[in-house]
């Protein structure tokens, strides 16, 4: 069983690096990582602005599309499968399709969380402590699958796909725009999942005290809730997959 895992995990690889679409997004955090170390800094000095009174908007904004570029990963990688009969065919195979997704679904997320831990490391704004960087870019990278569910649940090709993903991607506003308050009204933006860890970035960044809940309670409820919306993408997905 771990050679069958083993040999998923290069399949796996080498179809994202065959593919230029799939290899233009897995080189994504790379490029965002390096335009947050360099670029920002440069382009902040240059136009005589502030970075570090926006530093939790500009942390949130990396942070939050790294498991969006790993959801799209995941979301294209089973379109093709389906294309492919992939997921037909591993029915007759001694692994079964829950576990060859659920394989997936951990290799997602996992890449997607070292991906966000690196970005936030290295992009080096905002003074995050490495354990409230371990734990966000945990939170946040239980987003991946979850979009990568969606995208599949909501489309049968990769042009649907693509379209989904765009949609899904305006999504990422919700969290930015729930920064600029305060007090109850930001629950509103609650409902996006990525409103959780970005709440919690500011609470660290900017200071508990000047908001509405505790940097713990952001971190639990946001877990709860995206584990949540993990089940409900898989039901979705699994209906619409009928297996």
């Amino acid at each position: 069983m771990p050679d069958m895992y083993y040999s998923f995990l290069v399949g796996e690889l080498k179809k994202w690096v065959r593919q230029p679409m799939l290899k233009f997004l897995l080189g994504y955090p790379l490029f965002f990582a390096v335009i947050g170390r360099y670029g920002l800094p440069a382009l902040a000095e240059t136009a005589g602005f502030d970075l570090i009174g926006i530093a939790d908007f500009v942390v949130v904004a990396f942070t939050l599309m790294i498991p969006q570029i790993f959801g799209a990963l995941l979301g294209f990688s089973l379109l093709d499968d389906r294309d492919d009969q992939v997921l037909t065919s591993i029915q007759v195979t001694p692994l079964s399709l829950i576990q060859f997704l659920s394989f997936r679904f951990v290799m997602i997320f996992a890449l997607a969380f070292l991906a966000t831990l690196f970005v936030m490391w290295f992009i080096d704004i905002g003074d995050l402590p490495l354990g409230a960087m371990i734990a966000i870019s945990f939170l946040a990278a239980l987003m991946a699958p979850m979009l990568g569910m969606l995208i599949n649940a909501f489309s049968s090709n990769k042009i649907e796909g693509f379209a989904v993903m765009k949609g899904l991607g305006t999504l990422l506003l919700f969290p930015i725009l729930g920064l600029f308050f305060f007090d109850a009204t930001e629950l509103i933006f609650g409902i996006v999942p990525g409103f959780w860890p970005a709440k919690a970035i500011s609470s660290v960044i900017r200071g508990e005290e000047i908001l509405y809940l505790t940097y713990g309670q952001y971190l639990s409820i946001g877990l709860v809730y995206t584990l949540l919306w993990n089940v409900f993408s898989y039901r979705f997905f699994s209906r619409k997959l009928r297996f």
